[in-house]
């Protein structure tokens, strides 16, 4: 299959062994305003999907992002923040890594060569119809993604792909494709730069958005947070503070008794 590896481009950048730090620092900064504007374009495409994945997903289906290496570290990222940030459940978004998961703090070398572990992996978790598949790879090629999303497809089960090569095999293979062309890396082929930055912020787009549209957040604030730590408790107390109108005293006294800024501003209607 002929496509143009863009993540494989010869860096715009010349003797980078030889810049001063300053100019290394401006260097990628410059590369990184272009993501921004790279994922700006494919909104569209990120719109349609989510809109697809919510119809799942309000039916009880999962949201399983799939990957290897950096790009499944950025699936596993967002997908961990899911429960401290909207209070759902554990296994309602979830990360899959080749390799499993020693290979988030350290590559497993080979394992994103497989193409039949990733649809293994996801048998693991009891992968069903009901459930959509992010196959997450910069490059467009891991075969261990690519893999999933074959056997995802045969089993009518809705998938997706976000990788920064057009025409890539991923983006052929999903039936969503978004695809953020961030051009050549800073450093040749270190897609863990620009195209990872541009996944993690679709990502962001991706999870956020749909757990505002499964009612996760109230006006602008995350109410079923998980109270964790005294961060986030004192980032309750001020919402009903806010919201009811009620001293800091009170607003203690009720997030204790009911254990969520949602609960407690339901007791008050």
């Amino acid at each position: 299959m002929n496509f143009k590896k863009i993540t494989e481009s010869d860096s715009l950048h010349q003797n980078l062994d030889l810049l001063s730090t300053v100019d290394l620092l401006h260097g990628i900064n410059k590369e990184d305003q272009k993501i921004a504007t790279a994922v700006q374009l494919i909104i569209p495409e990120i719109e349609k999907f989510v809109n697809a994945a919510y119809e799942k997903m309000k039916n009880g289906g999962r949201l399983i992002y799939i990957g290897a290496g950096t790009s499944g570290r950025l699936g596993i990222v967002d997908a961990s923040e899911c429960p401290p940030t909207f209070g759902v459940d554990h296994d309602l978004v979830v990360g899959l890594i080749a390799g499993g998961d020693s290979a988030i703090r350290k590559a497993v070398e080979f394992a994103e060569d497989d193409s039949d572990q990733g649809w293994l992996d996801l048998e693991k978790h009891n992968i069903n119809h009901n459930d959509t598949v992010v196959g997450i790879a910069a490059s467009g090629t891991t075969p261990y993604v690519i893999g999933a999303l074959k056997k995802c497809n045969k089993s009518q089960i809705l998938t997706a792909g976000i990788t920064c090569n057009p025409g890539s095999p991923l983006a052929l293979e999903a039936q969503y494709a978004m695809v953020p062309i961030v051009g050549p890396e800073f450093v040749t082929g270190s897609t863990r730069m620009k195209s990872g930055t541009a996944q993690k912020l679709v990502l962001n787009m991706i999870s956020t958005s749909l757990m505002i549209k499964l009612g996760r957040v109230k006006g602008n604030k995350m109410v079923d947070m998980q109270l964790s730590n005294n961060k986030l408790v004192n980032r309750g107390e001020k919402m009903l503070m806010e919201t009811l109108h009620i001293n800091q005293q009170e607003a203690k006294d009720l997030l204790k008794k009911y254990g969520s800024v949602r609960k407690a501003i339901q007791s008050k209607d």
